[in-house]
């Protein structure tokens, strides 16, 4: 149990604190991946942008005096050799280039004859080449008029490489980001190994004292109640009042003695001093046992309690732990069923070596979210109710600790004012 609850604890911890590096990894990742995008896509916007200026100036002092040379490195201004341009006037007739990679230059004259963008606008157009590899080109457009004639520059960029690097750096990003998740997961389970260490410790002190208390209280517990027992059929005492003293004395000590063998149960199951004497048992021999000594109990409520299938059902199980599991189980279906109600006690049909059995009820129900924590230590739905019921909150607890110690299994089927059905499996043939 101990263990359990710690590892799943920490578990827990460590999934939580890897949960926010991811997405802190996640975040910074996406955060880089766009600075660097924003940041190469404007460098080079500004640049496509400076060389549609300057080849427009150059387009226009040519058209003033046609007889000057077009001087492109006075355009390109020691730009590298991926810039192209097209000047092209609106009838389509292509006036002065510098041309394109023979790869991607007749893509470039359809994008060209297929343009919408407005003078200035930037935009990056993608390509397949034969091999599938993708090229990207950047592009701009400046227009000019001369003599009432509009004319175009269409400048552009390969820009491939410089985004394969990027994407390349990305990826870089992503498999470091991975090595830090692994090492930050590595280093949160840990630390909450260690920050779990003090809890440990102050539950070990807590289960240590309650197993000493128990231990201690039985005694003193043991002897009230012969005492009050004594006194109760003592002929002397005549008195209705000192006799309703003794009454109420004597059902709390028996409380207080089944808290106590309660919290033994358990602390003793923490220390892993729990046995099974394994023996060869009557499982409906059990049950109807334990329908007969809680039948009382029943009628006293009007409670209807009958069992079903009831037939020889043999297994390899601690016949006392059986009886208290059985005896658990009856008694929190009482507990909370209403006046008039039912409760079934019945063994179900067994299938692959597994035997099976349910106590069903008709009482108030457990909601889906208590349901995940009927079977915790000290854990009531209805406090109120536990208490004036004389619960404590193990009885549960302690039944599955019984069906664990046995390699079974116990679980509960319920809808809140349809009643409650725990169904237990057990091997007929202990392992």
């Amino acid at each position: 149990m101990e263990n359990s609850v710690f590892g799943r604890s920490r578990r827990q911890l460590t999934l939580f604190y890897s949960l926010i590096m991811f997405g802190f990894l996640v975040v910074m990742i996406l955060v880089v991946h766009k600075t660097m995008e924003w940041s190469l896509s404007s460098e080079q916007a500004r640049e496509l942008l400076d060389t549609a200026v300057n080849v427009a100036e150059a387009q226009n002092s040519y058209n003033q005096y046609p007889g000057t040379p077009f001087d492109e490195t006075n355009v390109y201004k020691s730009s590298n050799d991926r810039l192209f341009f097209y000047i092209i006037d609106e009838e389509g007739k292509l006036l002065n280039f510098s041309r394109a990679s023979f790869r991607i230059e007749s893509y470039i004259l359809d994008v060209i004859d297929e343009w919408s963008l407005s003078d200035g606008e930037v935009n990056v157009y993608e390509k397949p080449d034969e091999k599938g590899r993708m090229t990207k080109v950047m592009m701009t457009s400046r227009s000019l008029t001369h003599r009432g004639m509009r004319q175009t520059v269409y400048v552009g960029k390969d820009v491939t490489a410089i985004y394969n690097g990027m994407q390349k750096s990305t990826y870089a990003l992503i498999f470091i980001g991975v090595i830090a998740l692994l090492i930050s997961s590595v280093l949160g389970h840990v630390m909450s190994g260690k920050a779990i260490v003090p809890l440990r410790q102050a539950y070990e002190k807590q289960r240590q004292f309650a197993a000493d208390a128990s231990h201690e209280l039985r005694t003193p517990l043991a002897v009230v109640m012969a005492s009050a027992e004594i006194l109760l059929n003592d002929p002397s005492i005549q008195s209705p009042f000192l006799k309703q003293i003794l009454e109420d004395v004597l059902d709390e000590v028996k409380k207080m003695s089944k808290l106590v063998g309660d919290l033994l149960i358990v602390a003793r199951s923490d220390n892993k001093a729990l046995k099974v004497n394994l023996q060869k048992v009557n499982l409906a021999d059990i049950l109807s046992h334990n329908i007969r000594l809680m039948q009382p109990l029943a009628e006293k409520k009007d409670i209807t309690l009958q069992g079903e299938r009831l037939l020889k059902c043999e297994l390899q199980a601690d016949e006392q732990k059986l009886r208290q599991l059985a005896l658990i189980l009856v008694d929190n279906a009482i507990k909370y069923t209403p006046e008039g109600g039912k409760v079934l006690v019945r063994i179900e049909p067994s299938e692959n070596g597994v035997v099976r059995f349910s106590v069903a009820d008709n009482g108030i129900g457990i909601s889906k979210e208590d349901q995940e924590k009927i079977f915790d230590r000290f854990y009531r739905v209805d406090k109120a109710r536990s208490r004036e019921m004389g619960g404590n909150g193990l009885g549960l607890a302690i039944a599955e600790e019984i069906v664990n110690l046995h390699n079974g299994r116990i679980f509960i089927e319920s809808e809140l004012g349809e009643g409650t059905k725990f169904i237990v499996e057990l091997r007929s043939q202990a392992k």
